[in-house]
C-alpha cells in the first residue's frame, strides 16, 4: 500500500482510498479529496509538514499525520 505520503515531489497520483474514520476522514473529503481524483503534489516542507498539493485546480497543503491515510496509486 502506498500513500499519499510517500509519493514524490512532482508527481501525479490518483487516490485509491481513504483510510480512517470520522471527522478526520470527513475533513480530507471536505477539502475535494475523493476516490478517483487525481493529486498533484507540488511542495513538500523540509520536515515533511506540510505537504502541498493540487487537486481539482486547488492549492492545499496537507499535514503528513493526515497525507498517511490517504491510499494511491
Amino acid at each position: 500500500m502506498k500513500t499519499l505520503k510517500e509519493v514524490k515531489v512532482g508527481q501525479t497520483v490518483t487516490v485509491k482510498k481513504i483510510h480512517g474514520e470520522g471527522p478526520v476522514k470527513r475533513r480530507i473529503m471536505d477539502m475535494g479529496i475523493t476516490k478517483g481524483v487525481e493529486i498533484f503534489v507540488r511542495k513538500v516542507a523540509p520536515l515533511g509538514d506540510p505537504i502541498e498539493i493540487n487537486v481539482r485546480d486547488y492549492e492545499l497543503s496537507l499535514r503528513k499525520i493526515d497525507a498517511q491515510m490517504i491510499e494511491v496509486e
